[in-house]
């Protein structure tokens, strides 16, 4: 997927919150070496490692593509791939308010470790979430 692309299915699973990543951010995500990109035609994941610690910066998959396993498998190469480049756990947030998110990363074993408040600039919270890789 090129950076527009991706830009385009962020756009078309977040609208407006939390704000949605451009084109020129993704590609300068992509530009590290830390960061790393899983893709399938319906969704995409863009993750990151530093030494040990992995993040997950973002997940999307195409609204019309929901529920049929594409988000937990992303999540399984985003655990495998941080796993081959030393991670050993990884974060993320998740908006307080995207219930589906939670439900999604608590079943794949992550566990909420704190509130980041205000984190959106919505005004809204942010959960930190946690898990062993």
């Amino acid at each position: 997927m090129t950076a527009n692309a991706l830009a385009d299915l962020h756009l078309r699973c977040f609208g407006t919150h939390p704000r949605p990543w451009s084109a020129a951010e993704i590609e300068d995500l992509l530009d590290s070496r830390l960061n790393f990109l899983i893709s399938r035609p319906a969704g995409f994941l863009i993750g990151r490692t530093v030494v040990d610690e992995a993040e997950l910066l973002t997940v999307a998959v195409s609204p019309d593509a929901r529920r049929q396993g594409i988000a937990r498998a992303l999540l399984a190469e985003f655990r495998e791939t941080s796993r081959q480049r030393g991670a050993v756990e990884a974060f993320l947030e998740v908006a307080s308010d995207n219930a589906a998110a939670q439900a999604l990363y608590l079943a794949d074993g992550w566990r909420e470790v704190g509130t980041r408040r205000n984190y959106y600039a919505s005004g809204l919270d942010a959960i930190l979430m946690r898990r062993v890789l």
